[in-house]
């Protein structure tokens, strides 16, 4: 796929909407547009929030006219929490730590450095008290969320000189939101935040030496290897990132409990397809970004990491010190992801080694 084409699909579609196609039987109908922070047709991420708007649409039979509009179409990406908090817009589908500067709390329910997996993000929002903490930040700014895409442990990012030390990061200009962000400021880079359509003119103008964006699915068709060739791993900054639908408090409060649990439903359902299809496509990708276009796999190093650690540390002190709902937030997160990594380390991190082992697989 060209990367060009993909990107330039909302220009092709015009500011025009993709209305959904309803079934031809006469009913009542309620509008939802759902805006979103990613490019039409963007591999990943775009075409996960297209699918659920579509599957919004055929679960209610046309009770919901849904109206999808990806990033420029509407609003611009990062607009798309104002859209929807005043009621211009009934959803919006994207990444909640977009709107950390609001209140801190926003970037525990997409991904935190040194944060949850996919699989214990999972377990922390259905079962570990996650969803009532975000319901009740949510509705501070008249918003119910629900997880709906998950893109796991993501990679380090695309760099342009090799990181050796924690020094190596000094002066860098890097595209990396959130508080992986501000872990990176700590250690003395310029942290960017920008939308994914205009990342890579930045990394081929020399705006910004580096960029974190998914892993090898995702990354292949953003063509980032023109321009960077070292790729690093692991991301500290996003190991589950959690996507997220947000819904207009009072536009959510008038759907029939039907509805609600048909979106509900949805959202789970992409929750869990975004993940597998993540999955899926990343080894193969991985093999034809190095093999194809020369891509030279780095791993960060232990004191690189260990740099990474303190300054981490010191960004969810200061989060949770934000306010007493941030605190328990931050606390909550903090008690789970030790309970939960105690027993990853014992089930799917033990046997991956051993299995790993065995296979010959280095």
């Amino acid at each position: 796929m060209d990367r060009r084409k993909f990107l330039s699909g909302a220009a092709v579609a015009g500011a025009a909407s993709a209305t959904l196609a309803a079934p031809a039987v006469a009913q009542s109908t309620t509008d939802m547009v759902i805006v979103s922070t990613w490019p039409r047709d963007f591999p990943g991420l775009g075409l996960p929030a297209q699918r659920l708007a579509a599957r919004i649409a055929e679960l209610t039979e046309g009770r919901l006219n849904v109206q999808y509009f990806a990033a420029g179409e509407r609003v611009g990406a990062f607009d798309s929490f104002d859209e929807v908090a005043s009621g211009n817009a009934q959803a919006y589908i994207g990444a909640d730590y977009y709107w950390k500067g609001r209140h801190p709390g926003w970037a525990a329910f997409t991904a935190i450095p040194f944060g949850f997996t996919y699989t214990e993000m999972d377990a922390w929002i259905k079962y570990g008290g996650g969803q009532e903490l975000w319901d009740e930040l949510a509705g501070e700014f008249g918003l119910k969320n629900f997880a709906c895409g998950n893109t796991g442990v993501q990679m380090g990012g695309w760099f342009n000189k090799e990181i050796n030390s924690a020094d190596d990061l000094k002066g860098l200009k890097m595209r990396i939101p959130g508080q992986g962000g501000d872990v990176m400021a700590k250690l003395g880079a310029s942290p960017v935040s920008l939308p994914g359509g205009q990342i890579y003119e930045n990394l081929v103008s020399g705006a910004i030496d580096a960029t974190e964006w998914v892993g090898p699915y995702n990354d292949f068709f953003m063509k980032f290897y023109e321009a960077a060739k070292y790729y690093y791993f692991p991301g500290m900054h996003e190991p589950g990132a959690q996507l997220a639908m947000g819904l207009n408090a009072e536009f959510w409060g008038s759907l029939s409990k039907t509805d609600q649990a048909i979106i509900e439903a949805a959202c789970n359902e992409e929750n869990a397809r975004t993940m597998a299809e993540t999955n899926a496509n990343n080894g193969e990708y991985l093999q034809r970004l190095m093999n194809d276009h020369g891509v030279e796999l780095r791993e960060f190093n232990d004191d690189v990491y260990d740099s990474f650690g303190e300054a981490a540390q010191e960004v969810l002190e200061e989060a949770g010190d934000h306010s007493p709902l941030s605190k328990k937030i931050y606390d909550s997160v903090v008690a789970k992801r030790e309970e939960l990594a105690r027993w990853g380390q014992l089930s799917d991190i033990s046997y991956s080694i051993k299995r790993n082992r065995v296979l010959g697989i280095e």
